[in-house]
């Protein structure tokens, strides 16, 4: 790539990952919206000589951006998405959230920590690596639209895309935030699955004062919940966390002191991890509603909705290379951690082996996010050492 290959409109230096990082704060793209962030990525890359496809699906924008042969042995690949949740009240905010304000130190806006920064970073990292040294090999670029919604549509559909199109990648990683408060303390291998379980308890309507004319649902509801709750899944694993179930709600809409109400529901969520599967564990709750069940005379159903199974890339060649770089760009070894939510890495695993490093996400989603600007800089200078030590 040369200078005079970038458009001669283009309003910023896609190299500098901070000037990327607030052209594409700039762009109001709240999930599922665009906002004209894949679009500005898509000049770029492609001025920039990458091989460029809309993989949109059901309205969803995705972007697949790949330099180099198409099923090359080696193909190196990194994984972000451009959408952000809503800002909530923009009063509340101390800047305009999509006005990538630069202040003390730290870029301000939505989306700076979770990811347009990450997403800034490997744009920039990968425009110079390729200009400079050219590799034996590909680096693809997959960047959803998608990661903040319901996530059906983005980063599966790359995948689909990419398997009917003879593209795949060796090794990814993904750019999400993953250090708590210090630039390089942490790297995710891994990530402990989630699920839902939505209760529905259907008992006989009556007077308080007559209980024993009524089957009362919430009762029943409140004894499944406790047991739920107090029952010990697992005491972790080799790369995980204990599993944990939270009871999130339990609900009657029954305005009246006096009423035994005819329903009930309730919800719980499992974080898991490999010693469960989310099949057996929707197994395990429906097992305990029938127990509950049988025990009070009231119908109580349970509807799954499994969100990701939990998974691990084993300690191997492309954690090491992600530590290496890491370590060799902040002086600090990361811990190789499973903990946190959910990721678009949940999808990639069945794909390649993958890992995710990205910045520190303390401030993501909240009012006020930033990033510090130096970090921003350092994390394009991580890329940058993974891409030249990979195909070294």
């Amino acid at each position: 790539m040369t200078d005079a290959a970038l458009p001669a409109a283009l309003p910023l230096d896609p190299r500098d990952p901070v000037a990327l990082t607030a052209a594409l704060i700039r762009c109001p793209s709240v999930t599922p919206e665009e906002g004209g962030a894949l679009v500005l990525l898509e000049a770029v890359l492609t001025a920039a000589g990458f091989a460029c496809t809309r993989v949109d699906r059901n309205g969803v924008p995705n972007l697949f951006a790949r330099w180099g042969a198409r099923g090359h042995a080696r193909s190196f690949g990194f994984n972000g998405h451009t959408d952000v949740v809503p800002v909530g009240n923009p009063a509340d905010w101390s800047c305009d959230p999509f006005g990538a304000e630069i202040r003390d130190g730290r870029i301000w806006g939505r989306g700076a920590a979770d990811m347009k920064s990450g997403v800034a970073a490997f744009v920039a990292a990968a425009l110079d690596f390729v200009r400079d040294t050219p590799p034996d090999g590909a680096v693809i670029l997959t960047i959803t639209g998608d990661e903040e919604g319901p996530s059906r549509d983005g980063t599966l559909a790359l995948l689909d895309w990419m398997a009917t199109n003879d593209e795949a990648m060796s090794h990814c990683l993904v750019g999400e935030p993953t250090c708590p408060s210090e630039m390089g303390e942490m790297m995710k291998i891994g990530r402990r699955g989630s699920m839902t379980g939505y209760f529905t308890a259907r008992g006989v309507q009556g007077h308080s004062a007559y209980p024993h004319r009524a089957k009362n649902p919430v009762s029943a509801m409140a004894r499944l919940m406790d047991r739920l709750a107090s029952h010990e899944l697992d005491q972790g694993t080799d790369h995980f966390d204990a599993s944990t179930l939270a009871v999130t709600t339990i609900d009657t809409g029954n305005p009246a002191n006096n009423v035994i109400p005819a329903s009930c529901k309730a919800t719980v969520n499992i974080r898991f991890n490999d010693r469960h599967s989310g099949a057996n564990l929707s197994d395990w709750l429906a097992a305990e509603a029938a127990r509950v069940q049988a025990e009070t005379g009231v119908a109580i159903s349970v509807d799954c909705s499994i969100s990701g199974e939990s998974f691990v890339t084993p300690p191997g060649l492309l954690s090491d290379l992600v530590a290496a770089a890491v370590q060799a760009e902040t002086n600090r070894v990361p811990e190789l951690s499973t903990s946190g939510g959910t990721s678009d890495a949940r999808f990639i695993k069945t794909h390649c082996p993958v890992v995710e490093f990205g910045l520190v996400g303390k401030t993501m989603h909240q009012v006020d996010e930033h990033v510090e600007v130096a970090h921003i800089h350092q994390l394009k200078g991580i890329y940058a050492r993974i891409l030249r030590e990979y195909f070294a």
